[in-house]
C-alpha cells in the first residue's frame, strides 16, 4: 500500500464510527473472525483498544492485521484503522 493510498484512506476514516472495543481479553479467535467478517462487509473499519487491555494500540493493529490478512491504515491515541479489500462487496476504490 502506498503513501498516497494510506492517506486516502485515512480519510474517509475520519467519519467512521468506531465498531468494535478491544479489552481485557485482547485478541481472542471470536474477536479474529468478527473483524474479519466486518472487514469484509465494509472493508475499511475503526477499533478502540481499551485501557484493561493487554496489549498497547499499535501491537494489536499489528496482530489483528497479520490475523485478518489486513492493512494497518493508522493507530492513533486509543484507535486503530484496518482496510482489506473486499472479495464480493468492493466499495472502496484506491487512488
Amino acid at each position: 500500500m502506498t503513501s498516497k493510498q494510506r492517506a486516502y484512506l485515512r480519510s474517509l476514516a475520519v467519519n467512521l464510527d468506531t465498531i468494535m472495543q478491544i479489552g481485557k481479553d485482547g485478541i481472542s479467535e471470536n474477536l479474529i473472525k468478527t473483524v474479519s467478517d466486518a472487514l469484509e462487509a465494509r472493508e475499511l473499519i475503526k477499533l478502540k483498544t481499551l485501557e484493561t487491555c493487554p496489549y498497547t494500540t499499535k501491537e494489536a493493529a499489528e496482530e489483528l492485521a497479520k490475523a485478518t490478512n489486513s492493512d494497518v491504515v493508522a493507530v492513533i491515541g486509543f484507535k486503530l484503522v484496518l482496510y482489506r479489500e473486499s472479495e464480493k462487496h468492493k466499495k472502496i476504490e484506491l487512488p
